[in-house]
């Protein structure tokens, strides 16, 4: 079991990253207050938690202030997944120890040991609030640059779908017959046999990759209503090909095809602002103009949130990526 050792009377920087595959994960130190300084390597506004969420991939860091006297007492350090998905997975909790060393005294061989309180594994409204509290610093220091205009606008539903089960094979989808399938406006990637920068580096994309991806939902629905009976996903290498210095406005949708749920999403070789986040179907009259263009959190991986969806804007400016 890890053992974290601290000094009462201190402040500690904990560097924290999720390094799960799939599992978006709660945090906390048991009876510790969390002071967030940081997320994904972008400066914060401040706040004070006791509970952290950390989608795969995201970083964040935070200040822990110890005890300002001994305890005799050690404190559970947990986490676990946050998920309200249908599929199957380790819910497990996994633990450490924070554990105070005394300047003149050995450790307790009978410390008490601290419980710590993580929120149900679906609270998705306790995923909500948290997320809401980052805002980037946006001073002359560290400014907020998002895009005040877009040249660009995406919408892009996500969420899971159905493939069929290959021959001879098991799934665990929402039949015997049938595997979850990750899409985005109802398009499954599949894997090429050259690598897609590789292929649009030596002009040899043909028969890789099309350019040709949806940029809204082929067909509308109640994205978040009731399910439509067709579950079933496409499947294509497709992309969209942006100009260069590009200022783009992406909202990403959920779905309640196979139930709602949170998907973190990660733009590589880019930092982007989010700018929006609600819940239910996104209303392109009404939401844009509640947008945070002022302080809106830069960050490289965000979650769509489980029924809700979020909104981004970036520039492409990193060719290549």
């Amino acid at each position: 079991t890890y053992k974290l050792k601290v000094k009462p009377g201190k402040t500690y920087l904990l560097r924290l990253i999720n390094a799960a595959l799939n599992d978006e994960l709660f945090f906390t130190i048991a009876n510790h207050t969390l002071t967030v300084v940081e997320g994904d390597a972008i400066y914060t506004k401040l706040f004070d938690t006791d509970k952290l969420l950390i989608a795969p991939g995201q970083t964040t860091n935070v200040l822990l202030k110890t005890k300002p006297e001994y305890p005799n007492a050690t404190f559970l350090i947990a986490a676990r997944p946050y998920s309200t998905g249908q599929g199957t997975f380790d819910n497990s909790t996994t633990m450490g120890v924070l554990e105070y060393e005394h300047p003149f005294k050995k450790p307790s061989k009978n410390p008490t040991l601290i419980q710590p309180n993580l929120p149900q594994i679906n609270d998705t409204q306790f995923v909500s609030n948290f997320t809401m509290k980052f805002r980037s610093l946006a001073n002359d220091e560290f400014p907020a640059n998002v895009p005040k205009t877009v040249d660009k606008r995406f919408f892009f539903t996500v969420g899971l779908g159905t493939s069929p089960c290959p021959k001879n094979t098991t799934c665990q989808g929402p039949t015997n017959s049938t595997k979850f399938a990750a899409s985005v406006n109802n398009v499954s990637f599949t894997l090429p046999s050259v690598a897609i920068l590789q292929a649009y580096y030596f002009g040899q994309s043909n028969g890789v990759y099309t350019t040709d991806f949806p940029v809204e939902p082929m067909v509308p629905f109640n994205y978040t209503g009731i399910a439509p009976n067709n579950t079933n996903v496409m499947n294509g290498t497709r992309t969209v090909v942006l100009p260069f210095n590009t200022s783009v406005e992406l909202v990403m949708q959920d779905t309640s095809i196979l139930g709602a749920e949170s998907h973190p999403l990660h733009l590589h070789g880019f930092n982007f602002f989010v700018v929006g986040q609600g819940f239910g179907n996104f209303d392109p009259v009404k939401d844009p103009a509640k947008f945070n263009l002022v302080d809106p959190m830069e960050r490289n991986t965000a979650g769509v949130p489980a029924g809700g969806w979020i909104a981004i804007r970036f520039l492409a400016d990193n060719p290549g990526k």
